[in-house]
């Protein structure tokens, strides 16, 4: 394995991200992403609502998802170039593995809708620690596709696109990218 699982901490500190286009098989088993959903249920959740949900686009499915994101983009665009046509497949066939995460919060709920868009980002978060404990790569994306109509229709009618997180094996180590500077994020409250 690749990371680092001797603690929480470092556990966290050494997951990247990794660019879908350059991940190979595998991808988890029906198994290890049964774990790996578990975990990312397991999120902070003011009021227990669940405001979010986890979809699959089996392999076998991903010809459709593709059908979909064409006909979405031309909804916008009718007429797209073939370099745009190109990167719409790359998109929906990259990986071996996609989840789809989408913010479905309880708008009757008295619990801010907020708190609920956070709980949705944070899903995704526990999603790619828990796909980067079992060994995996992981990378979230969004793009034109997280805010189209048609694509969220296809989803969650009643909700939105958080990201698409796209797991698998990275073809090579992964690189570092910059990080904040600890003092230029971090600071203690000196009160009023």
């Amino acid at each position: 394995m690749f990371n680092d699982t001797s603690s929480p901490a470092a556990l966290v500190a050494t997951r990247r991200s990794g660019k879908p286009r350059d991940m190979a098989a595998p991808g988890p088993d029906a198994a290890q992403l049964r774990k790996i959903l578990g975990a990312a249920i397991r999120t902070p959740d003011h009021g227990k609502l669940a405001p979010w949900r986890f979809v699959i686009i089996a392999p076998e499915q991903r010809t459709a998802f593709a059908a979909l994101l064409h006909r979405a983009y031309a909804e916008t665009k009718p007429d797209a170039g073939r370099a745009e046509r190109a990167a719409i497949e790359e998109f929906a066939h990259q990986a071996p593995m996609l989840v789809v995460v989408l913010s479905c919060p309880a708008v009757e709920s008295h619990i801010p809708l907020w708190e609920q868009e956070l709980s949705a980002g944070a899903a995704c978060m526990n999603l790619l620690a828990a796909a980067h404990a079992e060994g995996f790569v992981g990378g979230w994306l969004t793009g034109w596709a997280a805010y189209s109509d048609t694509v969220r229709a296809a989803f969650a009618p009643a909700g939105r696109v958080a990201g698409f997180i796209f797991l698998g094996s990275p073809q090579r180590a992964l690189e570092e990218r910059p990080r904040p500077d600890y003092d230029e994020v971090v600071s203690h409250w000196r009160g009023v």
